[in-house]
């Protein structure tokens, strides 16, 4: 029996604020930002463009030094289109590891924070899904791919949303 998923939700709003930040500051066309005290310089986000810039980057990921180091028993991770427009998701079954990233309603999920959110899950099998293991997970491989501003910004976000 799996554990729940009980921080499932605060996790997500955590996120939702963390994309919220980096929208703002790409619309203002800086990314210096004062952030609970702090000033930051917030690195750029990357966009894809479709389901095939998003495998190039995922395999880009997963073949990085730091990252074969950290989590060496990690196999390949295939991105697929997915008919709805309400999430991205990972799924892990016989054929392999697979995200669905919806591509042709929304581009809301063709950004770097949800690929790394999904990748994280790749990287994290400990259950519950969205529970502390997950969130370290996550934060080490933003920190990794995307720099220590943004692991920081995870952290704070997470910790301000009670997340473990």
């Amino acid at each position: 029996m799996s554990r729940r998923d009980t921080q499932r939700a605060k996790v997500y709003a955590a996120e939702e604020f963390v994309r919220v930040l980096f929208d703002r500051a790409a619309e203002r066309g800086s990314r210096a930002v004062e952030f609970f005290g702090t000033s930051l310089t917030l690195p750029p986000e990357a966009r894809f463009a479709s389901i095939d810039s998003v495998q190039r980057y995922v395999d880009d990921v997963l073949a990085l030094p730091a990252v074969r180091q950290r989590w060496p028993g990690a196999g390949p991770l295939h991105i697929r289109a997915r008919r709805g427009a309400t999430a991205a998701h990972y799924e892990l079954s016989d054929g392999g590891a697979v995200v669905a990233v919806p591509e042709a309603h929304s581009r809301w999920a063709l950004r770097e924070l949800v690929i790394l959110h999904e990748i994280a899950h790749h990287l994290s099998a400990v259950p519950p899904p969205h529970g502390p293991h997950f969130v370290a997970t996550f934060c080490e491989l933003a920190e990794t791919v995307m720099g220590p501003e943004v692991a920081h910004v995870l952290r704070v976000v997470y910790a301000k949303e009670g997340v473990r």
